[in-house]
């Protein structure tokens, strides 16, 4: 049994400009914010994380400046105070503390990582993954602009990623689904709305019922299960659930209303790698395919996303991309990289298999913050 006790630490306020400016239905990214996490135990060993909030609570309402609070007010000193022998003792010390997921859920995959690293196994082992490569799909923001959108598709197809995913809102979502559809045939295409429609705009689902898409992911209002199994009933192709599916319970309620016939799970937005892991249990107790999604993560998060991806139940292509994908470079050795067939090795390494290189991330780091334990 492994008893980890935590010495230091630090907190990394990074921010790294995305190749293309990333849009969707609440707003354009340029510059991509987030906080990641480096804690170190009495024997030396270190763990990472990753907390993938924005500067404003456009999509989440945690934001980098609550998260350096709630950290440095609530959560690190009972880090420092906890001896941890699963990264779930974290979250029960944490329990009383309301909210902030996205917060918590770095702490817990960074302890995630420390613990495997000093198992010396591979984090996807510890966690039961069995897959040696995981499928990736690729996400396109908002073009407004078909020529560029096929430019787009074509190019990322062409790269070998499996499934094409586009953002859509009101007046940018029937025409790109069809012209798609004329120039590519029958690939495997979703569409990701954000929660920008309501139940009014029901004529919009029922044309894109006629394109044979994958999914239709997050149409409505993130908060509402009642109406999307309203919906859900009245077209045929599965809506997935991203934004609503905040921890289990809300998982198990989609399910049992019929909210939805897949689940999107983002290990931040959920609570970590063991709120994931039940969801993606329970889910497969009933049938209801999951697949991994992504928040414009750097290589510390997308190891954590590569691990949750090869549990048994995720039935489609992930949005797992390459480093490239969105970074001129990454801030970890080596970079993901995507194989021709469109999938994304496994690596055999402990923890999430890949090196974290600290030079790049003070290079982006806007503010370092260390706590140490003085016990």
């Amino acid at each position: 049994m492994i008893n980890i006790r935590v010495k230091t630490v630090k907190l990394y306020h990074v921010v790294m400009k995305l190749k293309t400016p990333f849009e969707t239905s609440f707003g354009k990214t340029i510059d991509r914010h987030c906080v990641l996490v480096e804690i170190v135990d009495e024997e030396g060993d270190v763990g990472w994380g990753e907390i993938p909030v924005d500067d404003v609570p456009y999509y989440h309402y945690e934001t980098v400046e609550t998260t350096l609070y709630i950290a440095k007010e609530f959560l690190i000193p009972k880090l420092l105070k906890t001896d941890i022998i699963e990264p779930e003792d974290f979250l029960n010390a944490t329990s009383r503390i309301r909210g902030y997921v996205m917060a918590k859920a770095g702490f817990e995959m960074t302890l995630w990582d420390l613990l495997a690293r000093k198992k010396r196994k591979p984090l996807y082992e510890l966690i039961g993954g069995t897959k040696g490569r995981i499928v990736s799909g690729v996400s396109i923001g908002i073009i407004g602009n078909t020529e560029l959108l096929l430019k787009s598709v074509s190019r990322f197809l062409n790269e070998g990623y499996r499934r094409i995913k586009i953002k859509i809102k009101p007046k940018w979502d029937i025409e790109p689904v069809k012209t798609i559809r004329k120039i590519f045939g029958n690939i495997p295409l979703q569409v990701d709305a954000n929660a920008a429609y309501t139940l009014k705009n029901i004529n919009v689902f029922k044309q894109l019922d006629r394109y044979n898409l994958l999914m239709i992911e997050q149409p409505l209002h993130y908060e509402d299960l009642a109406e999307h199994a309203e919906l859900q009933s009245k077209i045929r192709t599965p809506i997935c659930l991203d934004e609503s599916i905040k921890s289990i319970y809300d998982a198990k309620a989609a399910i049992k209303l019929g909210s939805c016939k897949i689940i999107n799970i983002k290990p931040a937005r959920v609570g970590g790698l063991s709120e994931s892991i039940a969801i993606h249990n329970h889910a497969l107790e009933h049938n209801v395919p999951v697949w991994i999604g992504g928040m414009l993560e750097t290589g510390i998060g997308r190891g954590f996303q590569v691990a949750l991806a090869t549990l048994p139940n995720i039935k489609y292509p992930n949005d797992i991309s390459a480093s490239n994908r969105y970074y001129e470079e990454d801030i970890v050795e080596p970079p993901w990289l995507l194989n021709s067939d469109g999938t994304i090795a496994v690596p055999k390494k402990p923890g999430i298999g890949v090196e974290v290189l600290v030079d790049k991330i003070e290079k982006y780091s806007r503010k370092i913050i260390e706590f140490k334990s003085h016990v």
